[in-house]
């Protein structure tokens, strides 16, 4: 059996690449999807259209909305369109998201701005009008937030793109502590993948090792009863591999309670309980 079968899943900046992706696989398990973009192509459709037309031709269920989900209207508007077309939601893929790299002495308010309001106000925009209709209708959910390993690890140049994706990673371990209750689950996600962001940055090696379709079943487990209850998780995924990324702490040392606090020379000298060792990381190398 499918493994959707009967379930609606909102999916955000899906015209092209990873989204139209997880759009693709998430029809062929049965789900219906609301695919979400505001982009065109070289004959002026909307992408999110053609991808549409797509999954309907090889016998899925889909419909197109192309209003901009970085304002809250647009937000509201996507849960509407899924409500008109298929009465509910039960899956939303936050993975609309901008680049505009520049390093810190060269970046301007403007595209601060922008991506800021692409990349994290975005997912607040779509995902209160989903949550709430999740929690008032007693049906539960899956929510999947796209993050990047350039918030949490650091990328040089991406000083805006990063602060957006970490803001996502916030965003989601507070969101998993409000949804339990919910039964709302969450993900946070973290693709390594050629997109319409990294087009034309890379080779042709590292284009197909990078291939969108390497990611979209990752969220299918997510977003599926495979995955059973699991909640408030971060996944690298991609060609190279799937891991879990966390913050986890070192060993530390303990304080001396609210009569003395504890000097600098203290902890220069306890250094090697404070800090993790190297040996203990997980270097990511993306470049191979």
């Amino acid at each position: 059996m499918a493994l959707l079968k009967g379930k609606v899943a909102l999916i955000t900046g899906a015209g092209r690449g990873l989204g139209a992706a997880y759009a693709r696989l998430l029809a062929e398990e049965g789900a219906a999807v609301v695919i979400n973009d505001i982009g065109k192509d070289a004959h002026g459709r909307f992408l999110a259209d053609n991808v549409a037309a797509q999954i309907i031709a090889a016998g899925g269920k889909a419909a197109a909305h192309t209003a901009d989900i970085s304002e809250v209207a647009g937000g509201q508007s996507l849960l509407d369109t899924a409500l008109e077309a298929f009465g509910a939601v039960d899956i939303l893929i936050n993975n609309a998201g901008i680049l505009r790299d520049k390093s810190l002495l060269k970046l301007e308010e403007a595209d601060w701005d922008l991506v800021l309001k692409v990349n994290l106000k975005s997912v607040y925009a779509v995902t209160r009008p989903a949550f709430t209709w999740m929690k008032e209708n007693g049906r539960g959910g899956v929510i999947v937030n796209t993050s990047s390993v350039s918030a949490l690890a650091g990328n040089f140049g991406q000083s805006n793109y990063g602060a957006s994706k970490g803001g996502v990673w916030a965003f989601s371990n507070v969101l998993t502590e409000e949804g339990r209750k919910y039964g709302i689950r969450v993900w946070t996600l973290a693709p390594a993948a050629l997109s319409a962001l990294t087009e034309g940055l890379m080779s042709d090696e590292l284009n197909a090792l990078l291939a969108p379709e390497h990611v979209a079943p990752a969220v299918l487990y997510m977003v599926s009863e495979l995955s059973g209850q699991r909640t408030g998780h971060c996944l690298f995924a991609s060609g190279q591999g799937i891991r879990e990324l966390k913050l986890v702490a070192a060993e530390g040392i303990p304080g001396r309670g609210k009569d003395a606090s504890l000097d600098a020379y203290t902890l220069a000298a306890q250094q090697a309980r404070i800090f993790r060792p190297e040996a203990a990381l997980t270097v990511m190398d993306f470049s191979q």
